[in-house]
């Protein structure tokens, strides 16, 4: 059933974060970075699902449905400061005896605290991840191509989507990071600038932030905008331009400076030297 429909019922729509206040005002760029992080289902990782619609029993033929039903997971706030490769905390019940109810349990991933090299950051990185986050960088033959081939609802938390977004803007300037050996740099941006044509440049922008940090960020961007600029800032660079167009240098402004505050402390009644 439609939208208009249900309106029609006089069903009450919630509306969603991009429909009211600064949410509403956000570019496509974000919109489209968080469709990827939030409502993009994520590659199971803690059960094996099975394929098709329906299987049939071994042993009496029976046909079933296939019902892959997937593990409630908790999402803790310090993993958005960390790397889990895409492990959650498992929430879920253990019978510790069979004489008495079964209890709530907590199955936590096994964390370790390693370092990471990037080579377009050109940074060691040190930061608690998972085993499954080194199986994957090993599988990807390194840090950087991991996070740049892996999608945003897999990456999950804020520490890997913005180092992500800082390797895209160094790609994006050319690896401004190694200036001082231009072999090096033009390697290192032809081994990664691959991935740059799956983005824009405001996507790049806009990538890897939370909802709350994306409306400040635009709150600045507007504030900024609004705010108004200083009369002697505007009078000062038209200044500025007239000197570059007369071709004054500084020198001869600096000897006209010294020449006017020597005549004001001259004329100065206050002073010893009158």
């Amino acid at each position: 059933m439609s939208s208009k429909a249900i309106k029609t019922l006089g069903k009450f729509i919630k509306p969603g974060l991009f429909d009211k206040g600064t949410g509403a005002l956000l570019p496509e760029a974000y919109k489209k970075f968080y469709k990827e992080w939030r409502l993009t289902e994520p590659t199971v990782v803690h059960y094996i699902p099975e394929e098709g619609r329906f299987k049939r029993d071994p042993v009496t033929g029976e046909v079933q449905r296939i019902q892959n039903h997937p593990i409630p997971l908790l999402f803790i706030k310090e993993s958005n400061e960390q790397i889990w490769g895409g492990e959650q905390v498992i929430q879920g019940f253990q019978i510790r005896d069979w004489r008495r109810r079964r209890v709530p349990h907590f199955w936590w991933p096994h964390l370790k605290r390693s370092v990471v090299y990037s080579e377009v950051l050109n940074q060691h990185i040190s930061v608690v991840v998972t085993n499954r986050t080194i199986n994957l960088i090993h599988a990807n033959y390194g840090f950087d191509h991991y996070v740049l081939k892996t999608p945003a609802c897999d990456l999950k938390s804020l520490l890997p989507l913005t180092l992500k977004r800082k390797i895209l803007q160094e790609l994006q300037k050319g690896c401004p990071t190694y200036e001082d050996q231009p072999e090096k740099q033009k390697e290192i941006h032809n081994k990664y600038k691959q991935y740059l044509t799956a983005y824009t440049s405001e996507e790049i922008e806009w990538y890897g932030y939370s909802f709350t940090q994306a409306c400040k960020k635009l709150e600045a961007s507007i504030e900024a905008k609004n705010q108004p600029i200083p009369l002697k800032s505007v009078y000062r660079s038209e200044l500025i331009e007239k000197l570059k167009e007369a071709k004054i240098s500084a020198s001869s402004e600096e000897v006209a400076v010294g020449n006017t505050s020597t005549w004001l402390k001259k004329i100065n009644p206050f002073s010893k030297e009158t």
